[in-house]
């Protein structure tokens, strides 16, 4: 192990690949703690020091920040406007057809997508840095604190000092974009995804250290060993996959003769990965957001609706929150799956070819089989996702740990992911140059 990170950096080209890499991420990482404009940074500190355990309306987003959000620094949205934009492109496809000819073009066409997409997430920064801003003002950032630091965070309410702060943040949502493409181009791994494993990564040592101090060394060691087997779990079933055989029939063009080859389609058990969590975050927020801004006036008695909001679905810590959380993330999985995989797509691509799966007939029946077997391993996945998403919200009722607990939910699972994917990356590089890779 300790020979090939020697190999590492002892080889120019991938030595310079990971330097590149880890100065982007340092960089990344200054930016999230430098105040916007207009920002009274020693406010924004105490809200910080006397809130660290109530979870707000921004949790997730602040979550793949690293913490830039309830900091109001320039890079205060973090990634999230990207990934955001990046969903949309993708949902669009099955409602525009000129977005699903693009995807069928090859490079060309994806290169327009993801123009679109760049488009599409500085509109988004616009709109979220906005609405921070405006929370901001009104002293809801920090949910219900009512102290005098947590209504002053903005020196400045001018209507040219709102304008700078929009441009900075949406400006700052940009660099990171920019920075992302830079390292999926001359670094190591996915940029995006990096970015983001670095800004959740960065928040391990801060609440592992809250859990200590609130609850203990005993609680920790537990939570530490919980840690582990939650890793070494996500670990086995990202990597688990259902194989289905496909051969190819013998080909003859010419003197040469094609195909002949046995392979299979790997059909994962997780195939959506991250995403429904984020969905079924995203929408449990907005009835606490709807109900946040219809808070009455002083001396007033607030809606029933409202009143029902803030006690079931404000807070993890309730039955109805998990329940409710649970199963639309089984329901987005489901829906998500079937938009990325396309059975009839996939049973056409393999006629075309010559190629079938043994015991089923090509086209139609080929297409019902993969609808079938994704159908019925779907079903584990999406339960696996829902626990998994469970686990910060029952270490918050049963801990009084905060939401942003670091084993469990969208964190572990970008933690895990992203790790497997680099190192992959790092070693298949390994064998090019050395032919023996990081991985034994």
């Amino acid at each position: 192990m300790f020979r090939a990170v020697g190999r590492i950096f002892r080889t120019p080209d991938l030595r310079r690949k990971i330097l590149f890499t880890l100065g982007i991420i340092a960089l990344f990482r200054l930016g999230s703690f430098i105040p916007a404009p207009f920002v009274d940074f020693g406010n924004v500190q105490a809200c910080l020091a006397a809130n660290q355990n109530t979870s707000g309306l921004y949790e997730l987003v602040n979550l793949f920040s690293g913490g830039a959000l309830l900091q109001l620094s320039i890079f205060a949205l973090g990634i999230m406007p990207y990934i955001t934009a990046s969903i949309i492109v993708q949902l669009l496809r099955v409602v525009i057809p000129h977005f699903e000819t693009l995807y069928k073009e090859g490079q060309a066409g994806q290169s327009k997508l993801t123009q679109y997409t760049r488009y599409l997430t500085i509109a988004l920064g616009v709109l979220q840095s906005t609405t921070l801003i405006t929370v901001a003002r009104s002293g809801a950032l920090f949910g219900t604190s009512t102290t005098t630091e947590c209504t002053q965070l903005i020196s400045n309410d001018s209507w040219y000092a709102i304008m700078l702060m929009v441009v900075t943040m949406t400006a700052g949502t940009g660099l990171i974009m920019w920075m992302g493409e830079l390292v999926t181009e001359r670094g190591i791994g996915n940029g995006m995804s990096l970015l983001i494993f670095t800004s959740i990564a960065a928040r391990f040592p801060g609440s592992l250290q809250s859990i200590w101090q609130q609850q203990g060394i005993e609680i920790l060691a537990v939570v530490l060993v919980i840690g582990i087997l939650t890793m070494a779990g996500v670990v086995f079933v990202e990597q688990s996959q259902r194989r289905v055989p496909v051969q190819y029939a013998k080909r003859m063009v010419g003197r040469r003769t094609y195909g002949g080859n046995n392979t299979y389609i790997p059909i994962k058990v997780n195939m959506a990965g991250v995403v429904p969590v984020i969905f079924a975050s995203s929408l449990l927020y907005l009835p606490a957001l709807i109900a946040q801004f219809n808070q009455p006036q002083a001396g007033q008695e607030p809606a029933a609706w409202v009143t029902w909001v803030t006690n079931y679905l404000t807070k993890g810590d309730h039955p109805l929150y998990m329940l409710l959380y649970f199963l639309l993330i089984v329901g987005f999985t489901y829906f998500y799956v079937a938009i990325t995989f396309n059975p009839e797509e996939v049973a056409d691509n393999m006629k075309k070819y010559g190629g079938f799966i043994p015991g089923i007939r090509a086209g139609r029946p080929t297409a019902e089989y993969l609808d079938y077997v994704l159908t019925r391993i779907t079903l584990p996945g999406s339960i696996y996702l829902g626990l998994i998403a469970l686990i910060p919200l029952a270490a918050f009722s049963l801990i009084g740990a905060n939401q942003n607990f670091p084993f469990g939910g969208a964190s572990i699972l970008i933690i895990v992911g992203v790790g497997l994917e680099t190192v992959k990356q790092i070693d298949s590089q390994l064998q090019q140059r050395h032919y023996e890779g990081l991985l034994r």
